[in-house]
């Protein structure tokens, strides 16, 4: 994410897991449970979040929620509603908001709507283990997701109420140029090992690996252009895809899926990093928007009052709060939110 000190505030973020909440919310026909994806690559298991269209039952939770952000609802293990859904998977950023359960604030309403929406925490990337070396290693996310699908299919709980068939992929942030590995588009190593030669792609990326004695030159990026196309997904969206500036250019064109991308902010001040503009003239099957009146930041969730004094003061020195100007970001939410459903109906529920 092209988000400065974010990295380091991390360590006094006091990012929830569940939360137990005493009382209902309208998010009762929201379940959510955790799930476990081994990592063959990792050498690991992958904490997934899952949200999905539930009965009522379980135990009200608090997703998300930080010193800064607001939280959304859930029901802890609620019983699964009847029918076949489609399947999202979803890919976090790096950084503040560099979680799955960060991202509640666009699970729940898609499950609400009628998908599943599964989220791996990408290891490496975020909290007290985060590590520039292995958030630099951006083939591995990809696989992630194909982990976690796998992951999915396999599950008792949730075997029977998946519709294989409608299987897509969604992204912010790092997480975007996530979605857009996995729908084919490959690294160039090279441009991958000289993305902090200069400043003016991600200077405040740039500066956390720096500091953290990485030299992207010095690592074996070999495997970063491999192929990681998961062939199983039928649609990717992609939001403010970071860092476009490593794949080869060329890959773009070989994507056969249908692609969404979006970039929040005028076009004169969406970060080169994040600028989705180009690939998507030449991505076969792309569509492309803007929200002109959000920023990168508005990916995040809503802040809590007193968010912005609290960043300032601990010298975060990006506008974590501040969107484009003019709308509240929960409105700038209900736009992308209701666009991501759209696309989502559109293209893996077609006879709805």
């Amino acid at each position: 994410m092209k988000l400065s000190k974010l990295w380091i505030i991390l360590r006094i973020v006091a990012l929830s897991t569940f939360t137990v909440q005493p009382a209902a919310s309208a998010s009762e026909s929201v379940g959510v449970r955790q799930i476990a994806a081994f990592s063959k690559e990792r050498g690991t298991h992958l904490d997934v979040t899952v949200w999905y269209p539930a009965h009522s039952g379980g135990k009200l939770v608090m997703l998300g929620e930080s010193v800064f952000f607001e939280g959304t609802h859930a029901m802890r293990d609620a019983t699964i509603s009847e029918g076949k859904f489609p399947l999202i998977l979803l890919s976090h950023g790096a950084g503040l908001a560099g979680n799955a359960q960060a991202l509640s604030w666009i699970a729940v309403p898609l499950a609400k709507q009628g998908f599943v929406v599964a989220a791996p925490t990408h290891p490496g990337n975020t909290g007290a283990n985060r590590s520039a070396a292995e958030t630099i290693k951006l083939w591995l996310r990809p696989r992630d997701i194909t982990d976690t699908l796998n992951a999915m299919r396999k599950d008792t709980f949730f075997k029977g109420y998946l519709d294989n068939e409608a299987i897509g992929a969604l992204g912010l942030s790092m997480g975007g140029g996530t979605a857009l590995a996995i729908a084919g588009a490959r690294i160039d190593p090279k441009r991958l090992a000289g993305y902090c030669d200069t400043d003016k792609l991600n200077p405040s990326f740039c500066e956390w690996v720096r500091q953290s004695g990485v030299d992207l030159h010095a690592l074996d990026l070999r495997p970063a252009g491999r192929d990681n196309k998961d062939e199983r997904i039928r649609f990717a969206m992609a939001i403010d895809p970071v860092p476009v500036d490593v794949f080869d250019f060329d890959t773009f064109s070989q994507i056969s899926a249908p692609i969404e991308l979006v970039n929040m902010g005028q076009p004169t001040k969406i970060p080169l990093t994040a600028n989705a503009s180009e690939i998507a003239k030449v991505i076969p099957n792309a569509t492309y928007f803007t929200i002109e009146d959000a920023s990168h930041y508005s990916m995040f969730a809503v802040c809590k009052p007193g968010a912005s004094e609290i960043a300032e003061s601990e010298k975060i020195g990006d506008p974590i709060c501040m969107d484009g100007g003019g709308r509240t970001r929960s409105e700038i939410h209900t736009q992308l939110i209701n666009s991501v459903i759209a696309a989502f109906t559109r293209e893996l529920k077609p006879h709805h």
